[in-house]
């Protein structure tokens, strides 16, 4: 009798502890009240702190903001722990961090190897490369260059895939731990040419003392897709992050923003109303407030008032979204959710 009772205690003591290791990051944070977002802190546009208000702010900062507004109804409940490329991926697998929006380019190792599942792609990139005017018209002018970029990164590794198929024998490779140390080093003459996302070029270059002097060489050497991402295997907190960063492309491909939000929601259409939660079980269903979309509608906008905020024609940033990946799938961009039922 006393061999069965203690038998029927391991079990209930070794399902306690199965449930406790099950327990998603959703209910975590929620209970927190808190998000821990990695973020970028050196770079211009996606991920930058601000030194004079000692704010973060940028593209990738706004969907931590997106998910604190969704899960909590404020934006500014997140706390921001910046993150250089070689821990990022450590910093969510360990938990330090609740999901990193931080340029990350999706790949299959890192999907497969690195104990991290990625959420929808946010921003299409590609790499291409900076010179000082009048240095190269094209890459091909750059066989005997030293190419700077980041360490543990896919640039790194894309150009030096790239030196090694052109047959370069005279090309080098430094690395830095972060971008803004590369564009330091590359001001100062220790390389030729600082290659990087097209993205982080335009943003450091629009921060350069002289920004006229430098030049973005045309070619793009790879693709670069980038996302957020959080740790393997649990899905009830990809699936509501993912949900959400679908809301904001959603959102743009209704019409819906920050100034007309409160005239959509007297709306009659159905997919309009299960989409803002005011019929339907969606939000409950991921987990989330019913009305979480409008929790981040209201914090951040849509997808195009984000990108706009940061990359558009009337910021230092400005990149192009028309006839580009990143303009809306029927405008002949990849931008699309998929449906809201």
């Amino acid at each position: 009798m006393n061999r069965k009772w203690l038998l029927g205690l391991i079990l209930v003591l070794l399902g306690l502890s199965g449930a406790l290791a099950q327990q998603s990051r959703l209910d975590v944070v929620k209970g927190r009240g808190r998000l821990v977002c990695g973020v970028n802190a050196v770079l211009p546009g996606f991920g930058f702190l601000d030194q004079k208000t000692g704010k973060y702010t940028g593209f990738d900062v706004e969907f931590c903001r997106a998910v604190a507004a969704a899960l909590f109804g404020d934006p500014d409940k997140v706390d921001y722990v910046p993150l250089d490329a070689r821990v990022r991926f450590q910093a969510v697998q360990n938990g330090e961090v609740d999901v990193a929006f931080r340029n990350t380019t999706v790949t299959a190792n890192r999907d497969g190897a690195l104990g991290v599942d990625f959420l929808p792609v946010t921003f299409y990139d590609g790499q291409g490369v900076m010179v000082k005017k009048g240095r190269a018209n094209s890459l091909r002018e750059l066989q005997d260059a030293t190419f700077c970029t980041t360490q543990g990164t896919t640039n790194e590794k894309n150009i030096t895939d790239y030196i090694r198929a052109q047959k370069w024998r005279n090309a080098k490779v430094l690395t830095f731990e972060d971008g803004a140390k590369v564009m330091n080093a590359f001001l100062q003459g220790r390389c030729d040419a600082f290659t990087a996302d097209k993205s982080q070029l335009v943003g450091f270059r629009a921060t350069a003392p002289k920004p006229e002097e430098l030049v973005i060489l045309k070619e793009t050497i790879s693709k670069e897709p980038l996302a957020g991402f959080v740790r393997e295997n649990d899905s009830r907190w990809r699936d509501a992050l993912s949900w959400i960063v679908y809301a904001t492309i959603q959102a743009e491909e209704y019409g819906i923003t920050q100034k007309n939000l409160d005239q959509f929601l007297k709306s009659e259409v159905p997919e309009i109303r299960r989409f803002l939660g005011l019929e339907g079980t969606l939000g409950q269903d991921l987990g989330l407030p019913r009305d979480f979309v409008v929790r981040v509608i209201r914090a951040v906008g849509n997808y195009g008032e984000i990108y706009d905020r940061f990359f558009g024609a009337k910021s230092p940033f400005y990149i192009p979204r028309t006839g580009t990946l990143n303009a809306l799938q029927r405008y002949g961009g990849l931008m699309y959710s998929p449906p809201f039922r």
